[in-house]
């Protein structure tokens, strides 16, 4: 459907973040929260934090926990307006959630970037590969 406005449409570049989320462009990201303490014990351990890393990674456990609470109860309240409501209706709802996003990003960026430069050489590499995308919570 090109132009509609609905996920899977590539027409926004928030469109693939919503893709990934689940059909109804929200979904998953209820099914995300619920799996979080799961996803940090997996990242904690791959990244094999010591016990002089723990108060940094602590900081970004809290992030990831705090913006995924935040995106989550967002993205339940948007859905209705995403699907059902005007054309400005949709807009705001979609800058609303790229607002929202980005200071998610931000708030994580800003507890990751003391984490990392802690980080030994392998854990950089573990970390590039598992802390961005779909299962790395941003």
């Amino acid at each position: 459907m090109p132009g509609s406005g609905m996920a899977g449409t590539g027409d926004m570049p928030m469109m693939g973040m919503m893709r990934m989320m689940g059909q109804d462009g929200m979904g998953g990201m209820s099914m995300m929260a619920g799996h979080v303490e799961g996803r940090l014990a997996f990242l904690k351990t791959e990244l094999k934090i010591t016990d002089a890393q723990l108060p940094l990674w602590n900081a970004v456990a809290d992030a990831i926990r705090a913006n995924t609470k935040t995106m989550g109860g967002m993205a339940e309240g948007m859905i209705g307006s995403m699907q059902t409501g005007t054309l400005p209706d949709k807009l705001a709802a979609r800058e609303k959630l790229i607002t929202a996003h980005l200071e998610a990003l931000r708030k994580f960026k800003a507890a990751v970037d003391p984490l990392y430069a802690a980080l030994g050489d392998e854990q950089k590499k573990t970390a590039d590969e598992l802390l961005i995308g779909p299962m790395g919570m941003m």
